[in-house]
């Protein structure tokens, strides 16, 4: 039995009722994640979230990428895929695990390259600033290979110009593949929230979000593989939920776009 399918067995809704309480149960599971520790605005710093080993729960597993030396973009002093890092995931799982049946890892997360074998053991990946994605040749090998197992990625935390670079790495690494702009009909913005609106906004630059996918073989009627957040930087908003930076209701939406693709991913 492949992971996916031990945790499309364990993802189930919960009831309307506990749903509807996403508010009160956002700051309370939050309020628990930043009792460990507070950070600057810029995220990054010298925190860490330990490195988990495979056991059959969902881990949330976060994609490391080589960064060329002419884009030595730095933000809080880490590399762009380490963006809103560990706080955002932190956070998130908190919220996961207390909205949802999904059975997830609160203590610990992963960072892992696509060139890994381990790599094959997570379903579900996220990739952070994908404008500044270079993969190898062993890197797009890996998330080919990846796909064809069945593999889920989040692109997030990338605006304006960035999406033609990750339309071009993905061209390496699915040849063909068509990104598709999606809209609130789509089932993963009903995989557990009703997602009716889809207006949001990038938390730094403001500009509004777009929401692009790649199906299975190019159909679709099929399975969704890959969800780009283009203008969007959900991860941002799971970080500092908590902190006062973003309206509460901004926060909101984005821990349910995450339960939701964490959702959609698991159960099909």
């Amino acid at each position: 039995m492949t992971p996916r399918t031990r945790s499309r067995r364990a993802v189930q809704r919960t009831p309307l009722l506990r749903r509807a309480l996403l508010p009160a149960l956002l700051l309370s599971a939050v309020s628990l994640a930043v009792a460990q520790g507070r950070r600057g605005r810029d995220g990054g710093g010298s925190e860490s979230f330990p490195n988990a080993e495979y056991d059959g729960r969902f881990i949330f597993a976060r994609i490391a990428y080589s960064e060329p030396q002419s884009f030595g973009f730095r933000r809080g002093g880490g590399p762009p895929w380490q963006h809103d890092y560990p706080r955002a995931e932190r956070n998130f799982l908190k919220i996961l695990t207390e909205l949802s049946s999904v059975r997830a890892r609160t203590n610990a997360s992963t960072i892992i390259s696509t060139d890994n074998p381990e790599f094959f053991r997570f379903p579900v990946a996220y990739m952070a600033e994908p404008g500044f994605w270079r993969p190898t040749e062993a890197e797009v090998a890996g998330l080919a290979a990846w796909f064809k197992k069945g593999g889920f990625l989040i692109f997030d935390d990338f605006a304006g110009r960035d999406f033609l670079n990750m339309e071009s790495q993905m061209q390496r690494v699915l040849p063909g593949a068509r990104l598709v702009r999606l809209d609130k009909t789509h089932p993963i913005f009903d995989a557990f929230y009703r997602i009716e609106n889809l207006e949001t906004f990038h938390p730094v630059y403001g500009d509004a979000s777009e929401y692009w996918g790649i199906f299975e073989d190019n159909d679709p009627t099929k399975r969704l593989i890959v969800i780009a957040n283009h203008n969007n930087d959900i991860a941002e908003y799971w970080e500092f939920a908590d902190q006062g930076f973003f309206p509460i209701a901004l926060s909101n939406e984005s821990f349910k776009l995450g339960i939701n693709y964490i959702v959609y991913a698991l159960s099909r």
